[in-house]
């Protein structure tokens, strides 16, 4: 009788099934299988800030992750901008940034610190927000021809707060000076808030800012609005004239501030296009919808490489007037 040996094994099917197993074992976890890092370019209780964690609270329900905000203020976003160009291209690092340090920053230095177009990749562009010029109440100013007289009877013209060099507040209001034929002295801040205490404070004549931060000050009486840099008069202060009825002459500055989501460059296209439609399901949420309309964001619907598109735009306006003004500096 021939003996019975149990039988080898197929070896070129136990080297597919090996291979098999290797493969699935290597496969990444499925984005995101951890928290992420959304790095905010300005201080707690900033406009900017607040916008950020309203879409980092949304991202992480639809996400089923922490999204986990991070400030990084200083040099107006230039230190937030660094901390990201030092990170992983991998999704795990996100940044909210602004038309600011979208269009305006990297222009006011002769030696730019960051290219825009090119050190980052758009996630969504979340929404719009009018900005408006105001000074301390109980100084007399209920218009620009107040700002303007007030100007000229004090030496060194008017003291301008902003978030910081290269905002779009500093732009603003720097060019609105010129067009007011008046001296003027540009003092920056690390942040609205830091502003807006010195404002309040009549350390400073007047700043420009976001409409929902002058809104609730305007209507506790702290403030006085002047003007609206934007195209229409808005809701949340009917009784604000645009720039162009303030000033006809200043009718090109109506120009609504932005806020985008960003990753480093080199982020996988596909955690991109996940994170922009995760975005858009978000702007379909009540609540979340409630919350920025509340600071006066109109919510915009963008795909990724919009964020490039809108700097691209808004660069083209800001760049020559920075020429202009002879805003760069070393």
């Amino acid at each position: 009788m021939t003996p019975c040996f149990p039988r080898a094994p197929h070896i070129p099917l136990l080297g597919t099934l090996m291979l098999l197993a290797g493969a699935a074992m290597a496969q990444p976890a499925a984005y995101p299988a951890k928290p992420i890092q959304l790095i905010a370019q300005q201080p707690p209780g900033s406009g900017s800030d607040a916008m950020t964690r309203v879409w980092a609270d949304c991202a992480a329900r639809e996400l089923g992750q922490a999204v986990v905000v991070q400030n990084k203020p200083g040099a107006n976003g230039i230190l937030a901008v660094n901390y990201l160009k030092g990170q992983p291209a991998d999704g795990y690092n996100l940044l909210s940034i602004g038309m600011s340090q979208m269009t305006i920053t990297p222009y006011v230095y002769k030696q730019a610190p960051y290219d825009p177009l090119r050190d980052f990749d758009g996630v969504a562009v979340l929404g719009t927000s009018p900005l408006v010029l105001a000074v301390p109440a109980g100084q007399g100013i209920t218009n620009l021809s107040d700002l303007q007289k007030l100007a000229r009877a004090t030496p060194g013209g008017v003291n301008f707060g902003s978030p910081g060099k290269g905002s779009p507040a500093h732009l603003l209001t720097s060019a609105l000076v010129e067009k007011l034929g008046v001296p003027g002295t540009h003092v920056p801040f690390v942040g609205e808030g830091a502003g807006l205490t010195a404002l309040m404070g009549q350390q400073i004549h007047a700043m420009t800012l976001v409409i929902g931060t002058a809104a609730a000050q305007v209507k506790a009486g702290k403030l006085v609005p002047l003007a609206l840099f934007g195209a229409e008069r808005s809701a949340l202060l009917p009784d604000v004239p645009t720039i162009a009825e303030a000033l006809s002459a200043a009718s090109d500055l109506a120009r609504p501030a932005w806020i985008a989501v960003v990753a480093k460059a080199g982020t996988p296209p596909e955690l991109l296009g996940k994170l922009n439609a995760i975005t858009e399901k978000c702007r379909g949420d009540a609540q979340y919808k409630s919350r920025l309309e509340a600071m006066n964001v109109t919510l915009t619907s963008s795909a990724p490489g919009d964020v490039r598109t809108w700097a691209s735009r808004d660069a083209a306006v800001w760049r020559p007037l920075i020429d202009k003004l002879g805003l760069a500096t070393e």
